[in-house]
């Protein structure tokens, strides 16, 4: 099986929206943000010709791990859905999670607005998740898919301005920890979804605001797993391939995708999207798609190997 894989699209779109709406919570610091900082670096284009170049590399499912939209606008969400759409591959084939992007605001979160938007691509197949075990929706949910299994977790809660920590509670790791024991899944490869890594940014600071709070208890569920795990996050717009062993002596392959709509000059944070080749429960080759602005072309190049203890 062949995965492509994008992340933090933070698609923009105000059309119709009130004033009201973007300058009396939250969405006021993310406004400023768009003007002074994001809105020069995160283009729509890139994600556009992301979605062209991964309908004619002929995959066989996409994974998006969270923030598809920047302000969790209805506007946002129905403009990432035109965009899932043009891969015409249909929502057995799509797997989503939410970002923190996506539940920007407690009302985005009460509402449930992104799940609703989005509920198709993250179908719950194994009854993971019967009662809700996060706020954002219902997570985790399990997708069994010829050889792999798509397991959905959100880490996505509103936070105070400036904040951007993910939270997963205790529930939702009890019930994937449950899954991942599964002995009719065991010859699968488990195919972890989240928006936040499980290894936080180096410093204290970074880690509090950015990190994810149960960090050191989510690696431990993960390599709880007999044989490997492959789990695949965003958030901090960094391509990178780290690893840590399981107890049995398998291998959990965390690999962050950057911003599909980032035009950066350093490879690991240039647009772009990564593809990953699975057979017989192990992960084979990796490797990105990286997208030039100029020629408005992707080439091939590795995913870097980074440091185990600390992201970037």
């Amino acid at each position: 099986m062949r995965i492509a894989h994008f992340s933090d699209l933070h698609v923009l779109d105000l059309a119709g929206v009130d004033a009201t709406r973007l300058w009396t919570n939250k969405r006021a610091t993310g406004m400023l943000n768009l003007k002074l900082h994001r809105g020069f670096k995160h283009k729509p284009f890139a994600v556009e010709a992301i979605v062209e170049d991964v309908r004619a590399q002929g995959v066989d499912h996409v994974v998006i791990t969270g923030d598809l939209s920047n302000l969790a606008l209805e506007t946002e969400f129905a403009k990432v859905r035109t965009m899932i759409e043009a891969l015409a591959m249909g929502p057995d084939r799509v797997s989503v999670v939410p970002g923190n992007h996506d539940v920007y605001t407690r009302g985005s979160m009460r509402t449930q607005r992104f799940f609703n938007a989005f509920r198709e691509f993250m179908t719950d197949e194994r009854d993971v998740a019967k009662v809700e075990h996060h706020g954002s929706g219902l997570f985790p949910f399990a997708r069994p898919r010829d050889g792999v299994v798509f397991i959905g977790v959100s880490s996505a809660v509103p936070r105070a301005p400036v904040l951007s920590a993910g939270h997963v509670g205790g529930a939702q790791m009890s019930a994937l920890r449950a899954l991942l024991g599964e002995r009719s899944l065991r010859d699968a490869l488990p195919v972890v979804l989240m928006h936040h890594p499980v290894i936080n940014p180096r410093g204290a600071w970074r880690s509090f605001s950015r990190g994810l709070s149960e960090a050191d208890a989510m690696r431990e569920v993960l390599a709880s797993r007999e044989g490997d795990v492959l789990f695949l996050h965003g958030h901090l717009h960094d391509r990178g391939h780290r690893t840590f062993a399981t107890t049995s002596g398998g291998t959990v392959h965390h690999i962050g995708a950057t911003s599909a709509s980032l035009l950066h000059e350093h490879p690991d944070r240039a647009a772009g999207y990564n593809v990953y080749e699975v057979e017989a429960g192990t992960v084979g080759r990796v490797h990105a798609r990286v997208f030039d602005p100029e020629r408005r072309a992707f080439f091939d190049a590795s995913v870097t190997t980074k440091d185990h203890r600390f992201a970037d």
